[in-house]
């Protein structure tokens, strides 16, 4: 048997009553329990008291991130957490998980004070918590960045542990290749590995940062099975999501944050989405989007027979055709890896095309110089979804960020910084980005406040094609608003913009048109003032939707 302390903790009553009593290397993973056990494994007392916070207060020199925070999570609950961007969420739960220390306040642990000062102390005490950006070494497989900081991870127990891995993502219908690198994988792969590495530690007290925010709606189905499973067994769940409708359905209480304090603590079947926005922006909040008409006939873009290869030499991008007329948001659906990186990446120039032609004027524009292309006439923003990663500099503050962009080469041997500076205060300003100055890393801000800087200096760039990726994913309801208000006015000044999202409510409201892409093929492009979720979620799993559709 791989766990000797087995039987004996069975009838000792449990595994997860048990595990308390043996040390990290030695505790039998929660997932375990549906292997070994079944229905017959022993619920500990739910309803009471997991974690409790009390008077946590943070500070990051003269910004506050937690003032005198409670907040409590019984065992067999689901606690949702909003706030605006900045608002401390994800300050507060890096707390409870080790990595920041409070200035003041306590934290009970079934009753008692407990100190955690480190991720380690949390491991020890039952508490994992999936990050919203990914905490993953890029060079290993995902087995090893799941066995990294396990006790006792001597290499004639990789196979074992391999297998085990392949056994509970089987089990969950998580689709990950143990050995596979990480910088091969795409978004969701990587949030995956994330989930099983947290699985595996045993974590009876989980706090997950925006889990969804990179997972398909069948993705997220399959979570949300997970996490009610976790909450049946007595297990203590914060989730930390922006998506309304998440907190809705799989949420018992909700504690709301605004400008690092906490508001209020509300039951969710008794409040709405629209008391929940109130609450967290101190205001009513419209929660609609608009849709101005389109005045430009012309077509910015033609994409002819686009054939692309990923990094694995795999065809994602199979001779694809459509056009994107100026001032028209055209969206792009598919569930994820349909293709939908490649073809940002492809437009962009980041991507080499196997085939096929984008044309301006008539003119090819693949193979041309950045500078070739800017003389063409074309100004175009990209904002990939991997916004440290590839969108901008994580050791840079805002200014030396906004000069990526704006900077030009000039004859003399001194930089400016004046009108990059000048740029990041009016976007702070504008899009009400958290930070404590424009020389702060932009790694120390929120995720939210990430994207508002990388989407802000693009837009500020004043292009005529915008390609952005997930625009709004990890933003609040009210900055996601200030977004799709900032691409309806970009749209109204006859930029062209391709919308990949993921939201279909949201992109059926603000997009004009909707390209949908199954397997790197598109197999439909509907009018989205008259078509229906039903009809794109056919055609991403390779149906068909309305007659025509294909070549509209």
């Amino acid at each position: 048997m791989q766990y000797p302390q087995l039987s004996l903790l069975l009838e000792a009553g449990g595994i997860l009553a048990c595990n308390r009593h043996l040390t990290a290397s030695h505790r039998v993973p929660a997932v375990a329990n549906y292997f070994l056990t079944g229905e017959i494994m022993q619920k500990e007392k739910t309803h009471a008291t997991a974690i409790e916070l009390k008077g946590i207060t943070k500070t990051f020199g003269s910004v506050v991130a937690n003032n005198q925070i409670d907040l409590s999570v019984r065992k067999g609950e689901i606690l949702a957490l909003l706030g605006e961007n900045g608002s401390g969420k994800t300050t507060l739960m890096n707390m409870l998980s080790g990595i920041y220390r409070p200035d003041s306040g306590s934290v009970l642990l079934n009753g008692e004070a407990v100190t955690i000062n480190s991720p380690e102390d949390a491991i020890e005490f039952g508490i994992g918590m999936i990050h919203q950006h990914f905490k993953l070494v890029d060079v290993l497989s995902a087995t090893d960045n799941i066995m990294l900081g396990v006790k006792g991870g001597s290499r004639w127990l990789k196979k074992t542990r391999s297998d085990k891995i392949q056994e509970i993502s089987r089990h969950f219908g998580l689709d990950i290749s143990p050995e596979k690198k990480i910088y091969q994988m795409s978004v969701g792969e990587k949030q995956t590995v994330e989930i099983l590495k947290v699985m595996y530690r045993n974590a009876n007290i989980l706090i997950l940062d925006e889990p969804t925010a990179v997972l398909t709606p069948q993705e997220t189905k399959k979570l949300f099975d997970i996490l009610r499973r976790m909450k049946a067994e007595g297990c203590a769940i914060i989730i930390i999501t922006h998506k309304l409708n998440e907190v809705m359905e799989i949420s018992d209480r909700v504690t709301i944050l605004r400008k690092g304090e906490s508001i209020a603590t509300v039951e969710t079947a008794e409040t709405n989405a629209h008391e929940l926005t109130e609450l967290m922006v101190g205001r009513p909040v419209e929660l609609s989007i608009d849709r101005p008409e389109n005045g430009f006939e012309e077509t910015l873009l033609e994409v002819h027979h686009l054939t692309v290869a990923n990094e694995e030499g795999f065809e994602a991008i199979q001779d694809i055709k459509f056009e994107l007329k100026r001032g028209e948001i055209l969206g792009v659906a598919g569930i994820a890896g349909s293709g939908q990186k490649e073809l940002c990446e492809a437009m962009a120039g980041l991507l080499p095309v196997s085939k096929g032609a984008i044309l301006y004027n008539k003119e090819n524009i693949i193979g041309k110089s950045p500078e070739e292309i800017i003389k063409m006439g074309i100004s175009m923003s990209f904002i990939p979804e991997d916004r440290l990663g590839m969108g901008l500099a994580a050791s840079m503050g805002m200014v030396d960020n906004m000069m990526l962009k704006t900077y030009k080469k000039n004859k003399g041997p001194f930089v400016s910084r004046k009108e990059a500076r000048e740029l990041s205060k009016r976007l702070i300003k504008q899009l009400g980005i958290v930070t404590p100055g424009v020389d702060t890393p932009v790694r120390r801000l929120s995720g939210g406040n990430v994207q508002k800087v990388l989407l802000g200096r693009e837009i500020e760039s004043n292009p005529n094609v915008l390609i952005t990726a997930y625009a709004v994913r990890g933003l609040d309801i009210n900055s996601s608003y200030t977004i799709y208000d900032s691409l309806n006015e970009q749209k109204q000044k006859g930029v062209g913009i391709l919308f990949i999202g993921e939201d279909l409510d949201v992109m059926l409201e603000l997009c004009d048109r909707i390209m949908v892409l199954c397997h790197g093929k598109v197999t439909g492009i509907v009018e989205a003032k008259t078509s229906t979720k039903e009809e794109i979620g056919l055609l991403m799993t390779g149906g068909s939707g309305k007659e025509g559709s294909a070549d509209a």
